[in-house]
């Protein structure tokens, strides 16, 4: 396997000279202050930086030994169907990286994402801050609709509601080049970069998406659609019209537009939204978005009292939870859902969150809307489960339709509570069996632990953390990694850790009743990932509840869960883990990192309880309903949710 060799890891990273290179007009000043620029001034600032062989290294040797705890890595050797196309030797990859000549340090991280965000495992993805603080938005958002009993592709008919709420400083920007993106409204797209509509969203699927293991869920982000960002109602612009990151300046579309019967091929030009730290030129863009800052590299919780830092806030470490959550940069600068879309049926309690409930007309079906299992307050969301399910049964409703549409998942314990609590108490331990990856340098983080007496509220290794699969909890004294428990994937010796429950319940801080508020024949779920796929999983495997998913490809399968894990690390946790068991210098610890990025991975292993010797990641779950967006639909969640029960309660 490929392993990079130790490199020194003492230069300040905030003080590395590494410079751009000296022109005439800095590019990085020239774009400072805006929030819009266009992408070949974006690109100009972030190529300024010179390619450096130390910060390669660093990089390198550091993802190369995160991945030493990837759950899934011997698995991607030959991903089994329908997931063939994530199929990787991944340390083929690294090496093929670290042989390769780059003039910028733009090229080498954009090989280093791109890389990663193509194994299609939102949890396990490299993201460079310097090269991700754009998000390019095309005044074009597309949607995959079915009109007049056929399947394509348009530009967004709310395309100018929705683009105008960006703002003057991006329209204007249009009108100053002669640019009518309003006329684009509606059209219908024949064409892209030349090829077929389908196919070119099957390239972006497999280039840029990369949040998904399943490739229709990927099809599905390519396009536009609603969701929850923070607390609001927003629209996405999708993965064509609002990629992370500058590739390109403009995309060639071939199209009809609305009222016309003639094909015409328009460039539509790209424009910059800068989503990362405020600069004013090159050196301040770099020292403030590129190199390492004080939550970019773990700490030893042992010796940092009460509260450490992550992504830059002060966080308790009581607050420290397990997370399976994939990263959209596109929150970073959520538009708001024009207004005319915004549900108008009547809310009901619980709804001030991330879960927004509402009454359907027909009185008889209630409407939760889970938009995130991450919220900013942890029993709020439970608190706000309870309070809807009692205004709906206060409100005479006997079934329930379950939105999950761009819920990317968050706090594990909360998907299992909501599961539990549409379940009942009755269906005992509401999550999955769990592992994580007994490589040799985990084995030495738990004996560790085990011997520095540390336990759950420092670290996720702590054998406190999890109990046996007859709900007892390890003992902290409990080394449950050690001897490992064999297990081959792909003809590879891939030891795991004893099989193991999470212990959410013991932080529940609301009742869970005996019986379901509804029969599981009442419950109605659409698709998602990460925690949230867990949850409708759980649904799926152990409730055998209805399950719909909107939108994909003509003529290919959707799978109703995109990417589903168990628990989900940045690089500061594992580094944190690390530290806090001291046994940073062993020489197969991964290096702090010299630049401000995060190789995030999945950590822990969730088992299929249809099939225990199949990761549910990797079993393929079809969804009983399979619908096509149309126009009345595709933005519009209250008459989604108001068609839907029509379908799936008839």
């Amino acid at each position: 396997m490929f392993r990079l060799g130790p490199i020194l890891v003492t230069i300040l990273a905030a003080t590395y000279p590494i410079t751009a290179v000296p022109t005439a007009d800095d590019p990085c000043a020239k774009i400072a202050g805006k929030a819009f620029v266009p992408p070949a001034d974006a690109l100009a600032c972030e190529k300024s930086f010179p390619f450096n062989e130390t910060l390669r290294q660093n990089v390198l040797n550091n993802i190369a030994r995160v991945f030493d705890f990837f759950t899934f890595e011997e698995f991607y050797l030959n991903s089994p169907p329908p997931f063939q196309e994530s199929t990787a030797d991944i340390r083929a990859r690294l090496a093929e990286i670290n042989s390769t000549t780059f003039e910028t340090d733009y090229d080498f991280n954009i090989a280093v994402y791109d890389f990663t965000t193509q194994l299609n495992d939102g949890h396990t993805r490299y993201f460079p801050d310097c090269y991700t603080s754009f998000q390019n938005v095309l005044p074009a958002p597309f949607i995959n609709i079915e009109l007049d009993g056929e399947q394509g592709v348009f530009v967004a008919f709310d395309s100018v509601d929705f683009i105008s709420l960006l703002g003057p400083e991006y329209t204007d920007f249009f009108d100053s080049i002669n640019f009518d993106w309003k006329r684009l409204a509606g059209a219908q797209v024949l064409e892209i970069e030349g090829q077929a509509p389908y196919d070119y969203a099957d390239f972006i699927a497999k280039t840029v998406s990369g949040n998904y293991l399943d490739h229709g869920v990927r099809v599905n982000s390519v396009f536009t659609s609603y969701r929850i960002s923070g607390t609001n109602f927003s629209q996405r612009l999708g993965d064509l019209a609002g990629p992370t990151g500058v590739k390109q300046t403009s995309l060639n579309v071939k199209l009809i537009t609305a009222n016309s019967t003639e094909e015409e091929t328009v460039d539509i030009p790209y424009l910059a939204n800068f989503i990362g730290v405020n600069f004013t030129d090159a050196e301040t863009f770099w020292s403030r978005n590129c190199a390492a800052n004080d939550s970019t590299n773990g700490v030893d919780f042992s010796a940092s009292g009460s509260s450490f830092r992550a992504g830059g806030n002060v966080v308790e470490r009581a607050s420290r939870r397990a997370r399976g959550v994939i990263v959209d940069k596109s929150n970073s600068s959520a538009i708001g859902l024009p207004q005319q879309f915004e549900p108008t049926i009547p809310s009901v309690d619980g709804s001030t969150g991330v879960i927004k409930n509402f009454l359907l007309p027909d009185n008889e079906t209630g409407v939760m809307f889970v938009g995130s299992f991450e919220p900013d307050d942890f029993d709020q969301f439970q608190t706000d489960v309870v309070d809807a399910i009692d205004s709906f049964k206060a409100a005479g409703v006997t079934r329930l339709l379950i939105d999950l549409t761009n819920n990317g998942g968050g706090f594990v314990c909360l998907g299992q509570f909501l599961f539990q609590y549409l379940a009942g108490a009755k269906i005992g331990y509401p999550g999955f069996v769990s592992t994580n990856r007994a490589n040799p340098l985990a084995q030495k983080i738990v004996a560790a632990d085990i011997a520095r007496g540390l336990n759950s509220t420092l670290t996720f290794y702590s054998p406190d953390n999890w109990a046996a699969l007859n709900d007892t909890l390890f003992p902290e004294n409990f080394d449950y990694i050690d001897p490992p428990a064999p297990f081959e994937v792909n003809g590879v010796q891939d030891p795991t850790s004893q099989r193991f429950h999470d212990t959410c319940e013991l932080g529940f801080s609301q009742d869970v009743p005996e019986e379901p508020p509804f029969p599981p024949e009442n419950l109605a779920i659409g698709n998602c990932a990460s925690t949230c796929a867990m949850f409708s999983t759980l649904m799926n495997e152990r409730l055998g509840t209805k399950i719909a998913v909107f939108g994909g490809k003509p003529g290919e399968n959707v799978e109703f869960k995109g990417m589903a894990g168990n628990q989900v690390l940045e690089w500061s946790d594992l580094d944190s883990e690390i530290k806090t068991a001291h046994v940073k210098d062993d020489p197969l610890a991964p290096p702090d990192l010299l630049v401000s990025s995060n190789m995030r991975h999945n950590w822990r292993t969730a088992w299929s309880w249809l099939n225990e010797s199949v990761p549910i990641a990797y079993l393929s779950e079809l969804p009983m309903f399979r619908f096509n967006y149309t126009k009345d639909t595709v933005v519009n969640p209250q008459n989604l949710w108001i068609f839907a029960t029509s379908q799936m309660f008839s």
